[in-house]
């Protein structure tokens, strides 16, 4: 039951950064737009993403619970030691959501319709970051579980070039999966070129932070070339992604919508499996050598036992409606398109 359980963490934080991370990437999309094409952005946004915003950050919520219940030492460690980022996080997805909602649904269309796209799109940038900066934490050997003070125990346990580097790098990738996700929503051709331009910035957005996220990892000893590099799964994945971005480029100029969502959601799982697979079961390693195992750090096995059978018949229920959902929305996304004239 251990490996379903690590099965479903594994997919859900995948999932959220599929799915989640396109969702941020919009507004991430807005806040980089001229002024003149933010409200054509900003519809397209609203059909693409708005009937399942919402639904996006079950994925996150699940990591968490199989964290708390499954692994207490490990959601522990992380939820003390690095609390300022966390509470950072969750406060950027409070905000993003009620701006979200206010400036979408509010009844009265006024100048608090320029804070809601403030905060919208800011929050956006800003959550992907912090997740990207704890993430880049669990794994840099930064979070100091013998710390004496204040600094060294909540500030520079997330606080490093390293760190930093993967958030941005998040945030590229964020843009980058929602300007592609955004190519097959738009309605006219201009739109279409408009996001396929977007597309590739992100995209070299991402390559120049993927290097430093190298440079850093290098200056501050992060063992980040061995784990990518040093066994064959990772040298794999990683010809795999770069084999995918070749083709995803090519497909660009052709604006085949699917194709390339296929393309870049394999691109993406390919970097989270060259970035995982190597330290594994090791999900936080701590200063001095020490780490956090899933295989060794868990819980009493009777808790496992229950969240694995929660987990597996939760997914049952769910993940048939959150797929109707979605197919739903899409559908008459498609018959609203069909009936606008062009």
């Amino acid at each position: 039951m251990l490996y379903v359980i690590i099965c479903f963490l594994w997919a859900s934080i995948w999932l959220y950064l599929l799915l989640g991370g396109a969702d941020f990437g919009a507004g991430i999309l807005e806040l980089f737009t001229s002024q003149n094409n933010r409200a054509k952005t900003r519809d397209t946004m609203y059909q693409a993403i708005g009937p399942v915003w919402e639904a996006n950050h079950m994925w996150l919520i699940i990591a968490i619970v199989i964290l708390f219940v499954g692994f207490p030492a490990i959601y522990t460690t992380m939820s003390i030691n690095m609390h300022i980022p966390l509470t950072v996080l969750l406060l950027g997805i409070i905000a993003r959501g009620t701006a979200f909602a206010f400036r979408h649904y509010d009844a009265v269309v006024d100048d608090w319709q320029v804070v809601y796209n403030r905060i919208f799109t800011w929050s956006s940038l800003i959550t992907p970051l912090f997740l990207g900066i704890i993430a880049g934490s669990t794994v840099s050997g930064t979070i100091d579980t013998q710390a004496t003070n204040f600094l060294d125990a909540y500030v520079f346990s997330w606080l490093s070039w390293f760190s930093v580097t993967v958030g941005l790098f998040t945030v590229a990738i964020c843009a980058f999966l929602a300007a592609i996700y955004l190519i097959g929503e738009t309605d006219t051709e201009d739109e279409k070129r408009r996001f396929i331009q977007k597309a590739r910035t992100a995209n070299i957005a991402a390559v120049v932070f993927g290097a430093m996220v190298f440079i850093a990892a290098q200056v501050e000893n992060v063992p980040l070339v061995e784990w990518i590099f040093g066994n064959a799964v990772g040298i794999t994945a990683i010809a795999a992604a770069s084999i995918s971005l070749f083709l995803l480029w090519y497909w660009l100029q052709k604006g085949k919508t699917q194709i390339l969502r296929v393309l870049a959601g394999f691109q993406v799982t390919m970097i989270l499996i060259t970035t995982t697979y190597k330290h594994f079961p090791n999900i936080v390693i701590l200063k001095g050598g020490g780490y956090l195992s899933l295989m060794e750090h868990h819980g009493h096995q009777k808790t496992l036992q229950a969240l694995g059978m929660a987990l597996l018949l939760g997914s049952v229920f769910i993940l048939p409606a959150l797929f109707y959902l979605i197919y739903s929305f899409q559908k008459k996304g498609g018959a609203a398109h069909q009936g606008q004239p062009h």
